[in-house]
């Protein structure tokens, strides 16, 4: 389980396609990482394969590629990096299980005074979660939804410190994005979806 508070932004130096999957070394500020750990990357929860000081690699399998965008991903790409939580960690974004639920593409960014808007069109079983003010994972980072601008159009209000911590300074229009819906909202969703038919006959 992560929070969405990216640790760190790392670098992609290698990308191999092999019999584990697409494999990628990733440069990072890490020392202490184990083979066997899980860490998100752009929000994507992978296993360690190998590490060192400052490095590590990770293989994403077909039904991995066919939910993100790691298939996109190159060398010399910035990607977001979250270690798993501990349990005596403070949970300071919200509930975020690194399970990608699917992609988005922005449709544009602005700047508003002090903030970054960034306007994304999600797929229809996200759009279907989101409620003002609630909580979505764009590309691993943790984030407040400022708006909804249309029936599958989502809009974030990124601070100063997130521009220079993550890479979502760096989006534009027509960038694909890595999304993880809240957790609470799936539950929610699945629960009342036998009564919903019911209750509009």
């Amino acid at each position: 389980m992560f929070t969405g508070l990216i640790d760190d932004v790392g670098t992609i130096e290698r990308v191999l396609d092999t019999p584990a999957g697409r494999e990628l070394k990733i440069a990072c500020r890490y020392d202490d990482l184990a083979p066997g750990e899980s860490i998100a990357i752009n929000g994507a929860c992978l296993t360690v394969r190998e590490c060192g000081p400052g490095w590590f690699t990770v293989a994403a399998i077909v039904t991995t590629l066919d939910r993100t965008t790691v298939s996109d991903w190159h060398v010399a790409r910035s990607v977001n990096l979250e270690r798993s939580l501990r349990a005596s960690d403070r949970l300071g974004g919200h509930i975020v299980q690194g399970h990608v639920d699917g992609v988005g593409r922005v449709r544009g960014t602005s700047r508003r005074e002090d903030a970054w808007l960034i306007d994304i069109e999600v797929p229809e079983d996200i759009a279907e979660l989101l409620v003002p003010h609630g909580a979505i994972a764009i590309d691993g980072v943790s984030l407040t939804v400022n708006e909804i601008l249309g029936r599958d159009v989502l809009q974030v209000s990124i601070i100063e410190y997130t521009l220079s911590h993550t890479t979502l300074g760096g989006l534009k229009a027509g960038d694909r994005v890595q999304i993880e819906g809240d957790v609470i909202g799936k539950y929610v969703r699945r629960l009342v979806a036998p009564y919903i038919g019911s209750a509009v006959s």
